[in-house]
């Protein structure tokens, strides 16, 4: 390509006219219109690129990638009752899922009891509820964990949920280290932007850096941490500060387990991602590759990991909920099948497909059976997974990968500067930028220069079409505190009140509190009374607002 030719084609294409449209990115990036070897300019593909399985990992984790073994499909699920759950997850398993991925309702999210005042009309109703080691033996009952990998997206009361988790599988005489799986466990993603805290900062950093011994000395498969991007893309931030925020936060995990310690290459190889696919299909793409290729980077050449292990960038992906319309909810599944599409071709190691009713409800069976059929439809139908990285070298996605990593080192410069990722949170930093990014988005859409099918444009002014909603009946509520109350009333009470005195002695000091948690999961204690001991060593947060 000569400059005399590109001259040419740039005079054509400004004579030639063009549509009203925005071109910029969902993210409101400008975007060139064409995209060529100029763009990759001073670039060396053999240091930036490299290939798969190796250094800095741009074009994916495995040398092999989805030839050797796909990547897991991953369904999110959980409603009203264990029970319940559990018969959502036979369903699933049996429709040709590979991996189970709990979702909790809200009270066991903030750690609350069903029973708690502040739990009344949400038990059940955005997840499973999960009180005491009974309802975890429900949740799991025939189903064999050494043999399924299980993910668990809760935060706050992670620590104690995984003490249920493990409790039970040694009732099953499961040993530990055969146990495969993800504790999501990202704290600090709760102060930015998903808001489910209990404790201030440093005494949950406390808790996810003594699980990261626990597990590197009894649960050797397990990843300790989901650091989580997704949560901060639904909040309303740009694909680069879904990037950038995410990858600070890891590093400041890093830099805890660190302290704590721990020698880099014992904990790093179990660190994995949580990342959003959005709508704009090439931005997700990029955003993926950048992760890859500045975690590598980072881990290799700041903090020293000599272990290849400890360089890889693995993470789960999920197709943005954001994204979902309660408008012609049906069109959903096709928003769903781009977003799934952009996270294989940006190289996730597992998956979940949003349902099309998720904009309304909990997804009902048919509506998460086509969200499957949708991975499965792009591993086995659409040649996606069969080669390697098909879309590196491209111009646009190789600059496009290249200007996110830099914008993304740019976030880390300003992070550091007002003192770390915690400080930050502290001055609302975080809060701010995002609040900012979802502004500017929402009014795009108000003033049209964004179109949103079915919401701003091409909007259906008949009849509704109607679609099975799955409904949570008030029942489940009073059935789940009925069951709590029978535990309470057959467990041996001494033994509780002295296993929550110890853990309350054990987090007064510097003791790991895996051990007890563990052993006060082992009797039954609920996850209430455990979080209640915990506050009266470390008190509550509250968040200070900023406008």
């Amino acid at each position: 390509m000569t400059k005399k030719n590109s001259e040419a084609w740039k005079k054509k294409y400004e004579e030639s006219g063009l549509r009203d449209a925005d071109f910029s990115s969902i993210s409101g990036r400008l975007l060139e219109p064409l995209y060529t070897w100029e763009d990759l300019a001073g670039s060396d593909p053999e240091t930036r690129l490299g290939w798969p399985g190796d250094y800095p990992y741009t074009r994916g984790v495995h040398p092999s990638m989805y030839r050797g073994k796909l990547w897991t499909m991953r369904q999110f699920a959980g409603m009203g009752t264990p029970d319940q759950t559990n018969e959502r997850y036979r369903f699933l398993l049996d429709k040709g899922q590979t991996g189970l991925s709990v979702a909790f309702d809200n009270p066991t999210l903030y750690g609350l009891d069903s029973d708690h005042p502040l739990a009344a009309g949400e038990v059940g109703k955005t997840g499973v509820a999960v009180d005491t080691l009974a309802d975890m033996e429900r949740l799991f009952a025939g189903i064999p964990l050494d043999r399924v990998s299980t993910s668990m997206t809760i935060n706050a009361p992670a620590a104690w949920i995984f003490a249920m988790f493990l409790a039970n599988a040694e009732n099953h005489g499961i040993p530990f280290a055969r146990l495969q799986g993800t504790l999501q466990n990202d704290i600090l993603k709760e102060y930015i932007a998903q808001k489910e805290w209990i404790f201030p900062p440093e005494p949950h950093l406390r808790l996810i850096t003594d699980l990261m011994v626990f597990c590197r000395d009894h649960v050797p498969q397990w990843n300790t941490i989901s650091i989580s991007g997704y949560h901060i893309r639904e909040a309303g931030s740009t694909a680069a500060q879904e990037l950038a925020f995410t990858l600070a936060d890891g590093f400041c995990y890093v830099e805890h387990a660190l302290k704590a310690g721990m020698d880099i290459d014992e904990f790093a190889p179990r660190l994995s991602f949580f990342f959003n696919s959005h709508l704009d299909f090439f931005e997700e793409i990029a955003k993926l590759r950048a992760a890859r290729r500045i975690w590598a980077r980072h881990m290799k050449k700041r903090y020293k990991a000599k272990s290849p292990r400890s360089w890889l960038c693995r993470f789960h992906v999920q197709t943005a909920g954001c994204s979902l319309t309660a408008q012609q909810p049906e069109i959903n599944v096709v928003r769903t099948a781009l977003e799934a599409l952009a996270g294989v071709l940006g190289g996730c190691q597992s998956l979940h497909t949003n349902s099309m009713d998720e904009a309304l409800a909990l997804p009902s069976e048919k509506a998460v059976e086509i969200a499957l059929r949708t991975q499965q439809i792009n591993a086995f139908e659409s040649g996606v997974a069969t080669v390697i990285d098909p879309l590196g070298g491209s111009y646009y996605v190789e600059r496009l990968t290249r200007d996110l990593e830099e914008e993304a080192e740019r976030y880390f410069k300003r992070i550091d500067a007002l003192g770390g990722v915690v400080r930050a949170i502290e001055q609302g930093f975080f809060q701010r930028e995002i609040t900012r990014a979802a502004y500017e988005y929402q009014m795009g859409l108000s003033r049209r220069k964004k179109i949103l099918v079915g919401v701003n444009e091409f909007v259906n002014t008949g009849r509704r079409l109607e679609i099975p909603v799955l409904e949570i009946d008030e029942s489940i509520e009073r059935d789940q505190i009925r069951r709590l109350a029978e535990i309470k009333e057959r467990r041996d009470n001494q033994a509780v009140r002295g296993r929550l005195e110890a853990l309350r002695k054990a987090a007064a000091g510097s003791e790991n509190l895996i051990p007890p948690l563990l052993e006060a999961a082992r009797v039954h204690a609920a996850l209430g009374e455990i979080s209640e001991a915990l506050v009266k060593v470390f008190g509550e947060y509250r968040e200070q607002p900023f406008y």
